[in-house]
């Protein structure tokens, strides 16, 4: 089942999306915004997928869905904590920072608070205030969850995974630093993040999702050129039902919380930070990333990070090529 939300009011208006992605029904009156099914998944999810079919039988009234008058499925959501199972970026930014690795960060995983009073639009523009701010691009997987108890095991954490989707966690390089060395988290340096136009329930990936990992090529093209084709499934040092129980040692998570994987990074064949598409890598999910290797490589970072008026494309196809997820295509505008 795939579902969206069309732009209305603060949460949006909640749908049910086809398969192909093309039509969707209505299903305000199941629930009024996906939040609300979220909160009452065990009675809504039934009449939800109910109505799935109906709409791939065409026997109910359906609409086209048009990405672009997407909104967020999730507008807002009451939590949204974004981890690091790919320990492989991890290292390389560190790396970039002139900064040393822990040990611990291979069997614990990194997780910050984000802010998710707002997320972007699939189609919504990132604002370029200023460019020395040093404005990336995160490609990542993300799941929403129903309750979680306090103390929950990864294989309990793993049953109360509601939702699978894709984000741009836009990170702000240039005030990370600053932000870092006080010792108390991110703020200034992650604004909004941006959703895909649907998520999806985990059966709808069929055997692509497995123990809490999506497997397949997220695809990233920046101004409409291969920039990161890196397996999701490759390289996810901590799965999903591990990032959701490290949420949850402490206290209980709420049915609409979204957890990320942190940028989808992949080594290369040799244990190295792997390579450009151009060079016969998979490339990158982040520009940090590809500056790190360039620093490595010739002593200085030649690639920018985005600019005014630079396009940002992310998505994840299924083995037929079709998308899975919908597209999320932001232009840098300066702002």
């Amino acid at each position: 089942m795939k579902l969206g939300s069309l732009k209305s009011g603060r949460d949006g208006r909640l749908v049910v999306v086809s398969h192909d992605l093309a039509w969707c029904a209505d299903a305000a009156h199941i629930a009024p915004t996906l939040q609300a099914a979220l909160d009452d998944w065990d009675r809504v999810a039934p009449a939800l997928e109910n109505l799935a079919t109906d709409l791939a039988h065409e026997v109910i009234p359906m609409m086209r869905f048009h990405e672009r008058h997407a909104a967020a499925p999730l507008p807002r959501a009451f939590q949204w904590a974004d981890g690091s199972a790919y320990v492989n970026h991890v290292a390389l930014v560190r790396q970039a920072r002139g900064a040393e690795l822990p040990a611990s960060f291979w069997t614990d995983p990194l997780m910050y608070q984000g802010g998710s009073d707002r997320f972007l639009a699939p189609r919504d523009p990132i604002r370029l205030i200023d460019p020395a701010w040093g404005y990336d691009l995160e490609a990542e997987i993300a799941v929403v969850t129903g309750d979680v108890a306090q103390g929950a095991d990864a294989a309990t954490a793993r049953t109360a995974i509601r939702l699978v989707g894709l984000v741009n966690d836009v990170s702000l390089r240039g005030l990370i630093p600053d932000e870092l060395a006080k010792g108390f988290g991110f703020v200034q340096s992650k604004p909004a993040s941006t959703q895909s136009p649907v998520f999806v329930t985990p059966d709808e990936l069929g055997d692509a999702w497995q123990d809490g990992r999506l497997s397949g090529v997220l695809k990233v093209d920046l101004n409409g050129q291969p920039f990161g084709r890196a397996d999701a499934g490759t390289d996810m040092t901590f799965d999903f039902g591990v990032l959701i129980a490290h949420l949850a040692k402490t206290r209980d998570v709420g049915a609409g919380s979204i957890v990320g994987s942190g940028t989808v990074s992949n080594r290369g064949p040799d244990g190295g930070p792997g390579r450009r598409i151009a060079d016969g890598g998979v490339g990158y999910s982040c520009i940090a990333e590809l500056r790190t290797v360039e620093t490595i490589q010739t002593g200085t970072a030649a690639t920018p990070f985005l600019q005014a008026g630079d396009v940002v494309r992310i998505a994840m196809e299924d083995h037929h090529g079709h998308s899975i997820f919908g597209s999320i295509e932001q232009v840098v505008e300066a702002g």
